[in-house]
């Protein structure tokens, strides 16, 4: 928030002399004038303060979405963005997003919450508002730190696959959907993410869980579990148990 710049108030003996009127009193020497707020900076933390909320929204709306996926299924609460880059300013703390994890994978899902506005989708290119926020630079950014992340804590490589989740009652027109990321409306997203199938154990995906819920895994990733993982790339298999070859 900006502010006017705190001014010392000047005892009347260094003053200029008055040209009329009352002398004025002596101030305490070192005391501070009060510190207004600039009306811009209060619009700015207004806007922001409904921005923030309105994304609130937006993400509980999604995350009532997946009610219907049952006990297997855990949403987690992660620090998307990397502190490195919150330090070099181009990190994106104002976004929503979550990781849920199920006997599908795991999944970085970011909101994108679009109100009432069109939405345009070419590619990589998403236009809302005539707009073209990087969100899917960013959902994999998110998706391969999250990876990058697990796989170093358990010691075996664990795929985090990009989700971009709308949140809105606008249209949503697709000319070619970018690579690699999933995209869906709020509203199917719980559907999207069992599209996959059964790719590890409802046991594997709880340990995963306690994983990335664990604060060392995300700050030094320190946090080594006493787990056995296995996690087998096949999406035919129906759970993380080796085949019986005859």
């Amino acid at each position: 928030m900006s502010v006017f710049p705190a001014r010392r108030a000047v005892s009347a003996g260094r003053a200029l002399p008055p040209t009329g009127g009352n002398p004025p009193q002596d101030e305490p020497s070192g005391t501070l004038a009060p510190v207004r707020p600039s009306p811009f900076g209060w619009a700015r933390r207004r806007r922001a303060e409904r921005g923030a909320r309105r994304m609130e929204a937006a993400g509980a709306r999604a995350l009532g979405q997946l009610d219907s996926l049952g006990p297997a299924w855990h949403v987690i609460e992660w620090p998307r963005a990397d502190p490195s880059d919150a330090l070099l300013g181009s990190g994106h703390d104002d976004r929503a997003g979550f990781l849920a994890i199920g006997p599908s994978g795991l999944f970085a899902i970011s909101i994108v919450d679009h109100g009432r506005n069109r939405v345009l989708v070419a590619g990589d290119v998403v236009q809302i508002n005539g707009k073209r926020p990087p969100y899917v630079a960013d959902a994999r950014r998110d998706a391969k730190r999250a990876s990058k992340v697990l796989t170093k804590a358990v010691g075996k490589t664990i795929p985090v696959a990009p989700v971009l989740a709308f949140v809105g009652s606008g249209d949503i027109s697709v000319y070619g959907l970018p690579k690699d990321i999933l995209m869906a409306t709020h509203r199917e997203l719980d559907r999207l993410l069992v599209a996959g199938g059964a790719r590890i154990s409802p046991a594997t995906a709880e340990k995963l869980a306690q994983v990335a819920q664990h604060p060392a895994t995300w700050m030094d990733g320190t946090y080594r579990p006493a787990a056995d993982y296995r996690w087998y790339e096949d999406s035919r298999m129906a759970a993380d148990k080796r085949a019986n070859h005859r």
